[in-house]
């Protein structure tokens, strides 16, 4: 009897636990809607009608993009579409890093040009939404609109009350490699990529109203190298009117390739392949083998450049936008701020750790004083420790010394440079954040890391548990920031209700919002040691 009693008690406990938690309910019924190419299906879940793998335009390898094909009947649009192809992803090769970031890479192929939407399945009031065009990262050369859990747009698009669109388009030697010197066909081919992404917003301001959209009110925003996409599409004519507000996530871009290195690239990654008389057989070269040889032409040109005593500019990350005079006519921001964007408010910010060393090296996580001194030393120079450390010490009162080894000197700095150069111009307002938080996941080895912030801003804390944690205190932050970008998507101020009230910024004050357990705004927190930083020659690479 005993037994019985404990088992129904167990029974009981179990149904209790299920209906406290909420139930996905799933239908395939009533989600559609017509596009300028034809009808589609997606499916409802919880109130959120949800479409994936939309071509939005279609392009011959190399080639501007163009409209894409229309269909007959009902399109299928529930399972997410080809990802770009790319290289192998390295992080996989990193347990810890794997199993926080849990990343979806889904399937490749060159037919990419895919939208993803989410939105309410049901109108307020009849009004149109604003529309959140996410653009991912990975740089130009990898990453893709599903990658992370936390780039899902169903607890956004629920609590705003907002249409959010994520884009797959050409990345790497699909996407930026510049065959310009191989005749009038290829004038365009260092930007396809770019052009991809002008041709997606097109499709959102033509489709916006059959998702209950508002195609005068969207706001394109990015992390990484989705923060370099929006810097850029900021100085791209062909993007005009495309978007009305701006948010740059730990990707601030201030210039990109020069259309002088990319022909170098291009025209190394064709002598690799041996067509320089044959250049119309590169359309058909097996991917990996275009790849391969467009990798190592990157490498053989970066060579070639620091023999030469150069940098190559942005050309670190090897696969960029160019400045070729055609699709993007100016350096983003490094010539000042482009007037094209003048009226457009942009919210631009960092995290604290960014490429956090002792998340990748463990044995760092517990360094003390000395060992923090003894990185500054080898990293900056001994005569300049005693400097970087007291100004540090200024900027971050209470820091652990493994700060010290972790602070990011990359990102912040190019932000606030950034920040001045768009607020010196006028027309718009800026709002400066730094994320500070740290996740408590694997004993708070992620700490503040790069990417750290971006279920936050989906409002997706739970669903990316693995990086955040899912407790309260994610909870609790991820409800504050996903307010402040609903706001700024809205309005083009990110303040309310929840937040102390965030002022716009100014070059005099640097007012930045930390976004932490306790949110708080700082003025020239940083200003010394940014300054003290940037008369530092190049950090020693180890």
């Amino acid at each position: 009897m005993k037994k019985v009693i404990l088992n129904l008690m167990i029974l009981a406990t179990a149904l209790s636990a299920a209906a406290a938690e909420p139930r996905s309910q799933i239908s395939t019924a009533d989600a559609k809607a017509v596009v300028t190419e034809g009808q589609i299906a997606g499916y409802t879940e919880n109130g959120i009608n949800i479409y994936k793998g939309i071509p939005y335009a279609k392009a011959a390898r190399f080639m501007a993009p163009e409209k894409a094909d229309s269909w007959q009947g009902v399109r299928s649009c529930r399972n997410y579409g080809p990802t770009c192809p790319q290289d192998k992803r390295q992080g996989w090769q990193n347990d810890e890093i794997a199993f926080a970031f849990n990343w979806d890479d889904g399937y490749p192929g060159e037919d990419c040009l895919r939208a993803n939407v989410w939105t309410p399945a049901k109108t307020a009031d009849g009004r149109k939404r604003p529309v959140m065009v996410w653009l991912h990262g990975g740089g130009f050369s990898a990453g893709s609109g599903q990658e992370l859990p936390g780039y899902d747009g169903a607890n956004l698009a629920r609590k705003g009350d907002v249409v959010v669109v994520t884009l797959n388009h050409r990345l790497n030697v699909l996407g930026f490699l510049d065959l310009a010197d191989f005749g009038p066909e290829y004038a365009s081919s260092g930007n396809a990529g770019l052009l991809d992404m002008v041709a997606a917003l097109r499709w959102v301001r033509d489709n916006a109203e059959a998702f209950g959209g508002d195609p005068d009110n969207v706001t394109i925003f990015g992390q990484s190298g989705g923060g370099g996409k929006v810097s850029t599409l900021c100085a791209t004519p062909g993007a005009k009117n495309l978007f009305h507000k701006a948010i740059v996530q730990s990707g601030s871009t201030l210039s990109t390739m020069t259309s002088e290195m990319s022909r170098r690239i291009g025209r190394e990654t064709v002598r690799q392949l041996g067509l320089e008389n044959d250049i119309k057989k590169i359309a058909e070269v097996p991917y990996e083998q275009l790849l391969a040889a467009g990798n190592a032409a990157v490498a053989a040109v970066r060579k070639q450049v620091e023999a030469e005593g150069g940098t190559g500019g942005a050309f670190i990350f090897g696969w960029a936008p160019t400045v070729d005079g055609i699709v993007l006519p100016r350096q983003p921001f490094a010539e000042g701020a482009p007037e094209q964007s003048r009226e457009i408010p942009m919210m631009i910010g960092s995290t604290r750790c960014e490429f956090s060393a002792t998340t990748y090296v463990p044995m760092l996580r517990n360094a003390d004083t000395a060992m923090a001194r003894n990185f500054i030393n080898m990293r900056y120079g001994a005569d300049n420790a005693d400097k970087i450390i007291d100004a540090f010490g200024k900027a971050y009162p209470g820091y652990q010394p493994k700060d010290l080894i972790d602070f990011d000197f990359t990102f912040r700095p190019t932000a606030v440079r950034q920040a001045d150069i768009k607020t010196r111009q006028g027309g718009a307002p800026v709002y400066m954040y730094l994320f500070t938080w740290e996740s408590p996941v694997l004993d708070g080895a992620l700490r503040s890391t790069h990417c750290m912030e971006i279920p936050f801003v989906f409002n997706n804390a739970k669903i990316h548990a693995s990086m955040t944690g899912g407790g309260a205190d994610a909870d609790t932050l991820a409800d504050r920031m996903s307010d402040a970008w609903l706001a700024f998507a809205r309005t083009g101020n990110p303040n309310t209700p929840s937040l102390p009230q965030w002022p716009a910024y100014t070059t005099e004050r640097r007012q930045t919002m930390f976004f932490d357990n306790e949110c708080s705004v700082h003025e020239n927190h940083d200003r010394e040691l940014l300054d003290l930083m940037s008369t530092i020659s190049s950090p020693k690479s180890f």
